[in-house]
């Protein structure tokens, strides 16, 4: 049965370049189309920007780049992105959405965990990673590495795409109801409000060392986002234990990899997405990278209920978390029909029955 409303399967992305609706300056990568999601190919070049820039109802990306650009620079064989640096790079793919068809990007999980901050922007935008229905024209990343330097080339991938027709989330009951089902987050009283079922942190940590988290070092060498199990961990991140406290300060503008307390599962006709930043819970950014497919944390795609993996930034000031804190919500949107492949069954998948996890370009020892 395919509802009329819903976030588009992987079936129906295929249809949209079948269509036209969706093109691309070459064929697409084997796994690029994900259970509800499209992921996002770098073109041929960046453009280093004096600023980050909306380009507003009145001008496309193009013309603002003209103004702001300072320099250009190829990456058909490879280039490194420095820290503190902005660049826009015109994506390989484009659109023709129909009226009633909308689109959000994210960055990837992996992209996320780097602190790699991506935001996808279009002509005649006044909000970033949102393609309002009926868009036609081309797509832009900006990128800016926070903590580490990244060497990226045409084709890498660092954010992707979902495609939505009408109203898809699930209310507050609509929550309950599911989780008293499927149990979308392992608890037997779920935080729900607002549309979001509610995620605490894991600070009590796992093994032996109580081992909690990472936080991101500083003047490390470059990380290539294209090669997995490429760099040593203690090169670029420093372990971080519970010692008991089950607490954790977070210091300004410092990068953590953290961990929730609850495994997150999303039913194979749900998908869901964390939402970047909650004051409620805090003066901190958590999940640069919030997209979650449909089958994440599903038995039968593999998974036995993962937990997700936050990304964390305090501003301001420095912030004192506890164990079972709540440091964000999921949502969870309808999907038009269950896709043919599930988050963890043979999709290119990463993260799946995952607990406390560094990005796939990270090995130990």
């Amino acid at each position: 049965m395919i509802r009329t409303t819903g976030i588009l399967s992987d079936r129906a992305i295929g249809t949209l370049f079948g269509e036209g609706r969706l093109t691309s300056e070459r064929m697409l990568d084997q796994d690029q189309i994900q259970p509800a999601s499209l992921d996002l190919r770098l073109g041929a070049k960046a453009l280093r920007v004096r600023a980050s820039f909306m380009p507003g109802r009145a001008h496309t990306v193009a013309e603002k780049l003209e103004r702001l650009t300072l320099h250009e620079i190829d990456l058909e064989h490879g280039a490194v992105l420095e820290t503190g640096c902005v660049y826009i790079v015109p994506l390989m793919e484009a659109l023709d959405l129909p009226a009633g068809m909308s689109a959000s990007a994210n960055p990837k999980s992996s992209t996320g965990r780097l602190d790699i901050f991506t935001r996808v922007m279009v002509d005649n935008a006044q909000e970033f990673d949102k393609i309002p229905a009926g868009y036609k024209g081309p797509l832009y990343l900006e990128i800016s590495p926070r903590t580490f330097p990244v060497i990226v080339r045409r084709g890498s991938r660092l954010s992707q795409i979902r495609f939505r027709i009408g109203q898809a989330l699930l209310g507050d009951q609509e929550l309950l109801d599911l989780h008293a089902s499927e149990t979308l987050v392992a608890s037997e009283a779920p935080n729900v409000s607002g549309g979001g079922i509610a995620l605490s942190i894991d600070l009590k940590g796992s093994g032996p060392d109580g081992l909690i988290g990472y936080r991101g070092k500083h003047h490390t060498s470059v990380i290539d986002v294209d090669k997995k199990a490429a760099h040593d961990v203690l090169d670029f991140w420093e372990p971080l234990y519970s010692r008991g406290r089950n607490d954790l300060i977070l210091d300004p503008d410092e990068f953590y990899i953290l961990v929730s307390n609850e495994a997150v599962h999303v039913p194979p006709l749900f998908a869901a997405e964390m939402t970047p930043y909650d004051p409620l819970v805090g003066e901190f950014r958590v999940h640069y990278a919030g997209f979650f497919d449909p089958g994440f944390g599903h038995a039968a795609a593999g998974g036995t209920g993962s937990r997700a993996v936050l990304e964390v930034r305090s501003h301001e000031v420095p912030f004192i978390l506890e164990h079972g804190q709540v440091i964000g919500r999921l949502v969870y949107e309808h999907m038009q029909e269950r896709p043919q492949g599930l988050y963890g069954s043979g999709v290119g998948s990463n993260y799946q029955a995952q607990g406390l996890k560094l990005s796939k370009h990270f090995r130990l020892g």
